[in-house]
């Protein structure tokens, strides 16, 4: 479990990646540091609007890579003119901000406080599970914070649930550091079970089910995807990490998966569910990845084409069995992850680029830029609405939408009107995600 430290400068839209930056390592199980100092990694999101603009950006960069064990420069700045960095002797790590997320996480599981209670953020309610997990991944630091899977009852977590819908929540997100484990230290696969009562709870909403390791799902995938495929409450999305398609590497990162399995979850959910989202994770740049490995993880992201997908270059984490084995040299982690993050935007685009001109059930789950809202449709796809305000959408609104186009990682799309509903349903088709705010240098 990491802390980190957000400083953003420049426009409303830099302030709004960094509010989704600091949501993801929020929900990833990090916390905020209280200044750089303190911080395992710092997060400058830069401008460079003038000159004295970029003077002053490479002169905070400086200081925060003297006072952070860890930089990440992200921001305007970083993609136009990422060089500069490097030209100064900064030693920080240059990328786009949703690629920040996932770097800073190292595809570590995400990390649930032992006080960890459901929290209720606009229409949305998170809603932690369970603590622990029973992985070991050899490059993994989580697992000395959190220990073993600990899974209170069903009960109670359906009981926390419908506090939640009662609250006002829309959309129930299911969390812990695998989902797909819950159970497990009572010796039973309690997850299905609980999906299906948390489904029977009185009111509209949606559930969204968080991150399952293939290794902790394939046991129940079948039941699963059949629980699934009964609920319409349940978004038609899972979110896999299978972190290589190199069956050596998932030995050497200690998974408890191996490619097949993971090529079974997904088999078994295109079988049963007409559409739905695969979201998954890889690892670029492991120390004993080779090129042909390498390549493996490439053919096995062009054959399932999930519709989301991280990118992860992989860094060391002190104290972790991957620390001590000798990684692979900056250029080559670089070039993979170049090449892997070019293939992952074909494959996401060509999804999104296939939603246009077609009609989607769908949840406005939160505002967006000025006058936009952020839905969700029935495979977890995030659609943007804009002119909300003339439109009469608001946040928990069930709506129709229809697609008119798409920014590679998310749709646009207009309503109709004769369709809207305010306690309607989001059926099994799709949404995805984006976000931005205001100037000056914050914490974030």
């Amino acid at each position: 479990m990491a802390t980190y430290h957000i400083e953003t400068y420049g426009c409303s839209s830099n302030r709004g990646e960094s509010r989704e930056i600091e949501r993801a390592l929020r929900d990833g199980g990090h916390r905020p540091a209280d200044g750089p100092e303190d911080a395992d990694v710092a997060i400058l999101n830069t401008c460079t609007v003038v000159e004295k603009t970029e003077r002053n950006m490479l002169r905070r960069a400086e200081e925060l890579a003297e006072t952070t064990a860890e930089l990440v420069v992200t921001g305007c700045m970083a993609l136009a003119q990422g060089e500069m960095f490097a030209e100064a002797d900064v030693d920080a790590e240059i990328l786009h901000w949703d690629e920040v997320p996932s770097y800073v996480l190292n595809g570590e599981c995400p990390t649930v406080t032992p006080d960890a209670e459901p929290v209720l953020d606009g229409v949305v309610g998170i809603l932690p599970i369970a603590r622990g997990c029973m992985s070991n991944c050899s490059y993994c630091i989580t697992k000395f914070a959190t220990g073993r899977v600990d899974s209170p009852p069903v009960e109670e977590n359906v009981e926390k649930a419908r506090a939640l819908v009662h609250a006002g929540a829309k959309e129930i997100r299911v969390t812990g550091q695998d989902t797909g484990v819950y159970g497990w230290d009572e010796g039973e696969r309690k997850l299905p079970e609980l999906l299906d009562r948390i489904c029977d709870i009185d009111g509209e909403f949606r559930v969204r089910l968080g991150m399952a390791n293939p290794g902790g799902i394939h046991g129940i995938h079948e039941e699963l995807a059949d629980v699934f495929a009964a609920n319409e409450e349940l978004y038609d999305f899972i979110h896999a990490p299978v972190q290589s398609g190199s069956d050596d590497v998932l030995e050497d990162m200690r998974r408890q998966h191996r490619v097949e399995k993971f090529r079974e979850v997904v088999e078994t959910f295109d079988e049963r569910l007409d559409h739905w989202t695969l979201s998954t994770d890889f690892i670029v740049g492991f120390p004993t990845e080779s090129e042909a490995d390498h390549e493996r993880s490439m053919d096995l992201l062009a054959e399932v084409r999930p519709e989301k997908i991280n990118v992860t270059r992989f860094s060391k984490r002190p104290g972790t069995d991957a620390a001590d084995m000798k990684g692979l040299g900056g250029t080559v982690k670089k070039e993979r992850s170049k090449a892997m993050s070019e293939l992952k935007m074909e494959v996401v685009g060509e999804a999104y680029e296939s939603m246009v001109g077609d009609r989607f059930e769908a949840l406005v789950v939160e505002e967006g830029t000025g006058d936009s809202v952020k839905c969700r449709d029935g495979a977890y796809r995030q659609i943007i609405v804009q002119n909300a305000t003339e439109r009469g959408v608001d946040v928990g609104d069930f709506l129709t939408v229809e697609v008119t186009g798409h920014n590679t990682v998310y749709a646009f799309g207009d309503p109709v009107d004769e369709a809207r509903s305010d306690a309607g349903g989001v059926d099994g088709d799709s949404v995805e995600r984006d976000d931005r705010p205001e100037s000056t240098a914050s914490s974030a």
